[in-house]
């Protein structure tokens, strides 16, 4: 069974290594290395940041960050949702999703953002199922060890907030 969790600094050393693990893949982000907990802390809104929990161990994070410190954007968040290898596939990701909307909504933001490398068709299906739409593709827009990347950019406009 997987449990919901406020993701907590006492997580970071689990989500960390899944986050790391995603970074490998090459699939899941341009970053190329883990932030500590501080910087990543500021980055993220305290507010809608969950880990899914099996067995006590701590197979997923889903975490949202402003897109702009401007007011008018206060309502706009870019979404990370990442799995462990061990438990993908398995139910985590939507679980985590739904509880971040939920999360989001409760707390003022309109959409949510997400930008996907055309690759990563499990994450793309994963943002469809959830109301993503796909609104764009942005090409060659970073290189990552050197290939230019492209990156599909999708997303969630709420039926509940900002109307």
């Amino acid at each position: 069974m997987i449990e919901i969790q406020t993701l907590q600094e006492e997580h970071w050393t689990e989500v960390s290594q899944i986050f790391k693990d995603g970074i490998a893949t090459k699939n899941a982000t341009f970053e190329i290395n883990v932030p500590n907990w501080t910087a990543w802390n500021e980055e993220h809104f305290q507010h809608s940041r969950f880990v899914a929990v099996q067995n006590n161990v701590v197979v997923g994070w889903v975490a949202i960050s402003p897109v702009s410190k401007r007011d008018v954007y206060k309502g706009v968040a870019e979404i990370s949702v990442y799995v462990s290898l061990q438990a993908q596939g398995k139910g985590v990701a939507n679980a985590l999703m739904e509880k971040v909307i939920q999360a989001s909504e409760k707390n003022k933001i309109w959409t949510l953002y997400a930008s996907i490398f055309p690759e990563n068709e499990v994450s793309m299906y994963l943002h469809k199922k959830h109301e993503f739409r796909f609104i764009g593709k942005r090409e060659r827009i970073a290189q990552q060890e050197g290939v230019w990347r492209d990156t599909f950019l999708f997303e969630r406009r709420s039926e509940k907030v900002g109307n």
